[in-house]
């Protein structure tokens, strides 16, 4: 299922389209758009924009990859041919919700390219806090996993795409908004506690179950 998911990713538009505007969008706010985020403009070798605007932009991001998980196949009848498959339901979910981060971890990649550039700017040469870029980074692969349970939660709660992409979306801003945001900061600030580590592995956790549990009752009626 993990394969299925991730070659179908790369087959379609889907994942150049949402890596690219991802891409993009981040290289624009730190080096083009003037504002409290470029790095040219603030005059210091930093790149706390870059942390600073993904958490915003994996709101939208996450749920656009999680929102066709399942609603294609319910739609089209194949989701009860694969639940005939003696593969259990815990493993296709799974296999689902790691085949959309690793699009997420793949698209993250490149934004080393911003560490890289600013330290070779950076007077002396190298003169950054790695330390704080690291903890950041590692916050930010957790909060997107976060989310991207969050996401798959939500796609199976309707067939539309739309409804699952809306749902993910708001869900993603209020519990960033109550719950991630303070855990986030945490991270960034280059400091991994393990308390912060256990929260958002365990949050993730509680979402993929009741994805799991939300899909089993809904194809069962």
């Amino acid at each position: 299922m993990y394969r299925k998911e991730l070659t179908y990713y790369f087959s379609t538009p889907i994942a150049y389209i949402v890596i690219g505007l991802y891409l993009l969008a981040i290289s624009l706010f730190l080096w083009v758009i003037p504002g409290q985020w470029n790095i040219i403009d603030s005059g210091y070798a930093q790149v706390d924009g870059l942390f600073q605007l993904s958490p915003w932009l994996f709101m939208l991001l996450c749920p656009a990859l999680t929102m066709r998980l399942l609603s294609e196949e319910r739609q089209s009848g194949i989701w009860d041919l694969i639940r005939t498959k003696p593969v259990s339901l815990s493993r296709i979910m799974l296999g689902k919700y790691f085949a959309a981060w690793t699009l997420v971890l793949i698209g993250l990649l490149p934004c080393f390219v911003h560490y890289f550039v600013v330290a070779y700017m950076a007077e002396p040469i190298g003169n950054l806090d790695s330390g704080a870029f690291m903890g950041s980074f590692i916050g930010l692969i957790l909060l997107s996993g976060t989310f991207m349970a969050i996401g798959l939660l939500c796609a199976t709660f309707s067939k539309s795409q739309i409804v699952c992409f809306i749902s993910g979306a708001l869900s993603c801003f209020v519990f960033y908004w109550v719950l991630f945001q303070d855990h986030y900061s945490s991270l960034s600030r280059g400091v991994l506690d393990l308390r912060d580590v256990v929260f958002f592995v365990s949050v993730a956790l509680i979402f993929i179950i009741a994805a799991i549990i939300s899909i089993d009752r809904i194809t069962r009626k």
